[in-house]
C-alpha cells in the first residue's frame, strides 16, 4: 500500500495537497461556533448534489410530465419522498448556512486585507446559489413554480431597449412553457453546478494561500517557532475535523427533525399552491418567493415612483441588484484599523445591529401581501440597509477603536 501510494502520488500530489490543505495547514486555536458554518456549507452541497443526481433518474423536464414525475418520486419511487424533502429542504438549509456565514465574515472582518479575494469568491458562489435556486424552483411545475418564474423573468422586462428581448431570451418563449422548463432543468443539473464547484474550489484555494480568519482579527502567521509554525495556530486535521464533528451533529439533527416531521415548514419551504398542477390560466391569490429571496423581493417592491421616464419596475430591479452588488465591494468600504467587531467601536456595532434587524424584517415583509404601511415600512428598511455600506468608510475611519492583542487569547 505504501509503495501504491508513493507511486501515486509521484504523479499526482495527493499526499502534498492533503498535508498543504488538512494535515499542515495551521489554523487559528480560538474559532468558535460561528466557524461550524463553513463545514456545515460543504456538507450541504453533498447533500444536494447526491440527492439531486437521484432524483433526476425519474424527473421528467416536461411541461406535460413534469408535475405527475414529481409525484411519481413521491408516492411510487422506492424512498423518492426521502430524496425530495433531503434536497427541498437541504435548498433553504443551503441559504441558513450561507447567510450565517456570511454575517460571520461581516462580523469579524473576514474580508479585510489580505482575504478581499476569498469574500469576492463568496460572493459569487452566493450569485450562483440564487441562480441555482431559482432555476430549481421551476422544476416541480407546480402553480407557485410557474407564477414565481413569470414574474420574476419579467422584470428583465423593465430594463429599456433590450428588456423585452432579454426576457424572451431567458424564457424561450413567450410566456413560461416546456422550452422554459427544459432550459432551467440544464442549467440546474449541468451548467450552473459546474460554476459552482469551480467557485467553491477557487475559494478553498484562496482561503488557505492568506489563512483563515478569527474572532479577534489577529494575524497567526506574525508569531511564529523556530520551525515556521505559528504559535497560535493548530493542524486543521484532525483538530478542527473533529471539532466540526459537534457542528455537524447539531446541524443534522436539526436538519433531520425538519425532513421527518416540518419539510414544508408552514408553506415556507414548500409553498401550498405548489401541490397545484401549473395552470396559465389561473392566478395563485399571492405570489411570492421563496424565503430567502423575500428580502430582495421585499426591496423591489418597496419602490413605487417613476424616475427620470423610467418605470418603478426599472428602478426596483435596479435597487434589488445594488443589494446584492453592494456585497462585492465590502471590503473596500470599510475604513477601520481593525478586523473583529470585538475591537470595533460602538458606531460600527449599532450599524451592524440596524443592517441585520432591517435585512431580517424585509424578508419577513417580502412573504406578506404589500400594503401602504408595509410598503413604507420596506422603503425605510430599504434605505437602513443601504445606509449601513454608504456610510461605511465614515463611520469606520470616525470611531475610537480598542486596541488589538498581539496574539489571540485563547
Amino acid at each position: 500500500m505504501q509503495k501504491l501510494i508513493q507511486w501515486i502520488d509521484a504523479r499526482l500530489p495527493i499526499v502534498e495537497a492533503y498535508e498543504k490543505h488538512m494535515s499542515k495547514y495551521y489554523a487559528p486555536k480560538n474559532f468558535n461556533m460561528w466557524y461550524f458554518f463553513g463545514s456545515l456549507a460543504m456538507l450541504v452541497l453533498v447533500n444536494q448534489l447526491v440527492t439531486g443526481i437521484w432524483l433526476t433518474m425519474s424527473y421528467n423536464p416536461s411541461a406535460e410530465g413534469a408535475f405527475a414525475s414529481v409525484e411519481y418520486i413521491m408516492r411510487d419511487v422506492e424512498w423518492g419522498w426521502l430524496l425530495r424533502y433531503l434536497h427541498s429542504t437541504g435548498a433553504s438549509a443551503f441559504f441558513v448556512v450561507v447567510y450565517l456565514h456570511m454575517f460571520r465574515g461581516i462580523m469579524y472582518g473576514s474580508y479585510q486585507k489580505p482575504r478581499e479575494l476569498i469574500w469576492i469568491f463568496g460572493m459569487l458562489i452566493y450569485l450562483v446559489l440564487m441562480a441555482e435556486a431559482f432555476m430549481g424552483y421551476l422544476l416541480p411545475w407546480g402553480q407557485m413554480s410557474y407564477w414565481g418564474a413569470q414574474v420574476i423573468v419579467n422584470l428583465f422586462g423593465a430594463i429599456p431597449v433590450i428588456g423585452e428581448d432579454l426576457s424572451l431570451w431567458i424564457r424561450g418563449d413567450y410566456l413560461i412553457s416546456g422550452i422554459t422548463l427544459n432550459r432551467f432543468f440544464a442549467l440546474h443539473v449541468v451548467a450552473l453546478p459546474i460554476v459552482l464547484l469551480g467557485l467553491v474550489v477557487l475559494h478553498l484555494l484562496a482561503l488557505h494561500e492568506v489563512g483563515s480568519n478569527n474572532p479577534e482579527g489577529v494575524d497567526i502567521k506574525k508569531v511564529k517557532d523556530e520551525n515556521g509554525i505559528p504559535k497560535d495556530g493548530i493542524p486543521f486535521h484532525p483538530y478542527y475535523t473533529v471539532h466540526d464533528l459537534l457542528g455537524v451533529g447539531v446541524f443534522l439533527f436539526i436538519f433531520c427533525t425538519v425532513v421527518f416531521f416540518f419539510p414544508e415548514m408552514g408553506g415556507l419551504f414548500l409553498e401550498k399552491p405548489n401541490f397545484e398542477p401549473a395552470n396559465s390560466l389561473k392566478t395563485p391569490e399571492h405570489i411570492a418567493p421563496v424565503w430567502y429571496f423575500t428580502p430582495f423581493y421585499a426591496m423591489l417592491r418597496a419602490v413605487t415612483v417613476d424616475l427620470f421616464g423610467l418605470s418603478a419596475k426599472f428602478w426596483g430591479v435596479v435597487v434589488m441588484g445594488a443589494a446584492i452588488a453592494i456585497l462585492f465591494v465590502l471590503p473596500w468600504l470599510d475604513r477601520s484599523p481593525v478586523r473583529s467587531i470585538r475591537y470595533k467601536g460602538m458606531l460600527s456595532k449599532i450599524a451592524l445591529l440596524i443592517f441585520v434587524v432591517s435585512f431580517v424584517i424585509l424578508g419577513y415583509l417580502g412573504i406578506v401581501p404589500a400594503t401602504e404601511g408595509r410598503t413604507k415600512a420596506a422603503q425605510i428598511l430599504t434605505t437602513l440597509y443601504f445606509l449601513y455600506f454608504i456610510l461605511m468608510p465614515f463611520y469606520t475611519r470616525m470611531e475610537k477603536t480598542k486596541p488589538v492583542p498581539e496574539r489571540v487569547s485563547g
